[in-house]
């Protein structure tokens, strides 16, 4: 049987698939990644083009559930067109193996939300930059106490509910991910009505008890966001939202996962162990860079804050509170695998298969399964980013590639 789009096979290398590192080719055909027997049995078909990937590690695409923009770009106060800078920013962290992304909102205005929210479309990744999954907006209803870098003045309740919500919002049709305090909506109600609409309800900037927390799971709420930052310190008594990691009173079959930043300053190496070995299938890495991301040391935004950035991370002016990081995902990767000593597997799974599990969508995304987008990178020995692939084709490389033949 005949079938459209050229057939392509990537060889000399291995591949990370079901959790595991093997020496095989990667089959791509129509921007997924395919089973080749049936092709060889059924069609009796070879390769349309084969592709030497000189000995290197193929990994599904990285993807940052958790950016607030770089390059010189802020999501949040957008100094041009925010399409200009989603896409600027789209482009920039293919270089890093970023192949999909949540472009993230700080607490800001009902009116800045309304005029940014519908300008960032859902779009698929290509030359053009990585894939727009949709937003994750990070407040404004969080906790004044545990705020971290969001401006107080623009911290919101939920006295209302989910009309809160919309209103605050205007839309929620192309918002993923919703980062509140759970002690604003204790009844659940609205993290119930988010999750029935098919939005991931996340945990964080909050000052709640784990009871809180397991009755926030309990309602739907399945992701933490950057754990240890803004929120409670753990404490022997009363964990907070460090304890859901452990808890036994989630639902059944309920998982919790947590985002991390892993840059060696929001999380100490010992932290990062501690939550790793606690719950390891739930860590998520999550850059959270803000717009010096990818540029020198100076001030920059991120909302209406102004930000100092150093060559190791970013502050608020005048104070010594976080805001952002200036991490890469890849950067994150090689952090997390020395710092926990964990496998090259359960690290790059990391920043892949779990953060598609958070979002549901390991069907096209996370992995090199059969069927899936074909995004994917390739890494050297030391696990920094040689080339990046989406839909099959390469959107960036650091040096071009060799021994590409058409076999027609």
């Amino acid at each position: 049987m005949a079938s459209s789009g050229k057939l392509i096979q990537f060889y000399n290398c291995t591949i990370l698939r079901d959790s595991k590192i093997m020496r095989e080719d990667l089959w791509v055909r129509n921007s997924k990644i395919i089973n080749p027997e049936p092709v060889f049995y059924d069609e009796k078909v070879m390769a349309d083009v084969k592709i030497d990937c000189g000995n290197t590690l193929i990994v599904p695409g990285f993807i940052d559930l958790q950016i607030n923009g770089g390059f010189g770009c802020d999501f949040s106060t957008p100094k041009e067109d925010i399409a200009i800078s989603i896409n600027k920013v789209a482009k920039g962290i293919l270089q890093y193996g970023v192949t999909s992304f949540c472009p993230t909102l700080i607490t800001s205005t009902p009116d800045k939300y309304h005029e940014i929210i519908p300008k960032i479309r859902i779009q698929n990744g290509g030359k053009h930059g990585a894939g727009v999954l949709g937003i994750h907006v990070e407040g404004p209803f969080i906790n004044k106490e545990k705020r971290g870098a969001h401006p107080i003045q623009h911290v919101r309740n939920l006295k209302s509910g989910i009309e809160d919500v919309i209103r605050t919002y205007g839309t929620l049709y192309n918002i993923r991910i919703i980062t509140l305090a759970p002690e604003l909506d204790p009844e659940g109600e609205v993290i119930e009505e988010l999750f029935r609409q098919g939005i991931t309800v996340s945990l964080g900037h909050s000052a709640c008890s784990l009871s809180d927390g397991e009755k926030a799971a309990a309602h739907g709420a399945s992701f933490i966001t950057h754990l240890f930052n803004a929120m409670l310190p753990f404490h022997h008594r009363d964990p907070g939202l460090v304890g859901l990691l452990t808890s036994e009173k989630l639902p059944p079959n309920k998982k919790i996962f947590y985002g991390i930043i892993a840059d060696g300053i929001h999380t100490h190496p010992a932290a990062l162990r501690i939550a790793y070995y606690s719950n390891p299938k739930g860590l998520v890495l999550v850059t959270d860079a803000m717009s010096a991301m990818g540029l020198q040391p100076g001030v920059y935004n991120i909302g209406d804050q102004k930000v100092e950035v150093t060559n190791t991370c970013a502050v608020v002016s005048g104070t010594q509170t976080l805001s952002g990081s200036i991490a890469t995902m890849d950067s994150c990767i090689r952090f997390l695998l020395k710092s926990v000593r964990c496998s090259l597997v359960d690290a790059i799974e990391c920043a892949t298969l779990h953060p598609a599990q958070v979002l549901g969508i390991t069907h096209s995304k996370g992995t090199l399964d059969f069927g899936t987008d074909a995004d994917f990178v390739m890494l050297n020995d030391d696990l920094e980013v040689e080339a990046t692939y989406i839909g099959g084709a390469c959107v960036w490389s650091k040096n071009q590639l060799n021994n590409v033949y058409n076999n027609q």
